[in-house]
């Protein structure tokens, strides 16, 4: 029968094309606003790296009298506690970072000095962040010892420096220092950039920034703290550095942390670990009181909302207008269906029942969905072509990938049985015999 439906169904909706026409515009519509944002917000607030998030974890200890709020401790860490957290080897693995700016130079090229954010890490980032390689590998734990010097860079930087040439061996100067590099990233583009997430929940916190592109220069820790002295900006401090610049002894949270701990049972442990380093910290007369934290990146990126808040807002203002469409579709399908009230009497005088007339009613609203769902998918590219052209962080992230696409389809069609429902009854309940005396 769903067959015979169908024919029905494109012989009515050829009969109307205006009508046809107007209910597949208003879906489009709705379909393509919708799904535009709501591809976005899916993009912006997924997994960033699936299969290994429940894995990694953000330390923060701080004293009380550095902190967002009453229950939350400050978002970094100062370096003496950072250093102590990461010496105690009680992670998987463990990665200590802070980022700066430099000038960059390639000796043997044309190039003009650069200015690039480089970030100064430990060699588990690669391994723990999945991070993926075109040329040669990540430093060794003993170039973290050794403070060697020694560099990965990204692969858009490798394509502007040497053409995307293997570069690995070749010389770079970072400030005034050269170093060799060691590895060439490929196109890695996390979303967010979750290790480098904080500062989301402050007033004023600027979530967009979340999602620039990934430092396109890696160096060991103490090489980058060496290499960039005095060149680093202090989160926040509790009191003021005696030397500007020079951070590592300063009372400063500058430096962040990321674990993997790879099952519950090492949550808890470390959970306690932390815990109990900071009561060693108030004890010894370091901290008057400490508070601490121990979220996973999922917890965390929650509690930065890394979801910036006009996307969101957007979001709901689009299924609002969604709605308004819904409300329109309801109304032309009414319409339509209404006036054939003559042919639903002639089937229901055959011998065909209220629910069969309400099943081909509601077969028609599908393939009117079908129709919207493939113009809405059409306009949902070009909405998304258009939040490619803007100045915002995130603009080159956006696509619509396989499960939105399919999504779309099933907004479009669920949108429009709903749309004919209604009407669908109110075309079923019509009394054949007050019909048929009109014919």
């Amino acid at each position: 029968m769903f067959g015979y439906y169908f024919e029905l169904a494109v012989r009515s909706l050829r009969r109307n094309p205006v009508l046809t026409g107007l209910m597949v515009l208003a879906i489009a519509v709705g379909i393509g606003t919708s799904m535009t944002t709501l591809t976005v917000m899916h993009l912006l607030s997924g997994d960033p790296i699936p299969g290994r998030s429940a894995q990694l974890f953000y330390p923060q200890v701080s004293p009380d009298t550095v902190r967002v709020n009453s229950l939350h401790p400050a978002e970094l860490m100062a370096y003496r506690s950072a250093m102590d957290l990461w010496s105690a080897k009680r992670a998987d693995r463990q990665a200590i970072m802070v980022d700066s700016q430099l000038k960059v130079r390639a000796p043997g090229t044309n190039l003009p000095a650069l200015m690039q954010y480089m970030l100064s890490t430990t060699t588990d980032f690669f391994s723990m962040f999945d991070v993926p390689f075109e040329y040669g590998s990540a430093w060794s734990a003993d170039d973290d010892e050794k403070h060697a010097r020694v560099a990965v860079i990204s692969s858009d930087f490798n394509h502007k420096l040497f053409h995307g040439e293997n570069s690995v061996g070749r010389i770079i100067r970072l400030a005034n220092t050269d170093v060799r590099i060691v590895g060439v990233l490929k196109p890695w583009r996390p979303s967010p950039l979750f290790y480098e997430v904080h500062g989301g929940r402050m007033a004023g916190g600027d979530t967009a920034d979340f999602y620039r592109s990934p430092q396109n220069i890696f160096t060991p820790f103490q090489t980058g703290l060496e290499i960039n002295d005095g060149n680093f900006q202090q989160f926040t401090c509790w009191r003021v550095p005696e030397t500007p610049g020079h951070l590592k002894n300063a009372a400063c949270q500058w430096v962040w942390l990321w674990v993997q701990l790879n099952d519950s049972s090492k949550v808890a442990d470390y959970r306690r670990f932390v815990a109990g380093y900071a009561e060693q910290q108030k004890a010894s007369g370091r901290y008057t009181q400490t508070l601490t934290a121990v979220p996973s990146l999922m917890e965390w990126m929650t509690t930065n909302r890394v979801v910036p808040g006009d996307v969101r807002l957007q979001t709901w203002l689009a299924f609002a207008f969604l709605v308004i469409c819904l409300c329109n579709s309801i109304g032309l399908m009414l319409a339509k269906f209404l006036r054939r009230s003559g042919d639903f009497s002639v089937r229901r005088a055959l011998g065909a029942t209220r629910g069969a007339v309400i099943a081909q009613c509601l077969v028609e609203a599908g393939v009117i969905g079908l129709a919207g769902g493939l113009a809405g998918w059409l306009l949902t590219l070009a909405g998304l072509w258009l939040v490619r052209r803007q100045d915002v962080a995130y603009a080159d992230l956006v696509h619509l990938d396989p499960s939105m696409f399919a999504v779309t389809f099933v907004l479009a069609v669920v949108v429009s049985l709903l749309a004919g429902a209604l009407p669908a009854v109110r075309a079923g309940g019509v009394a054949p015999a007050l019909q048929l005396k009109t014919l």
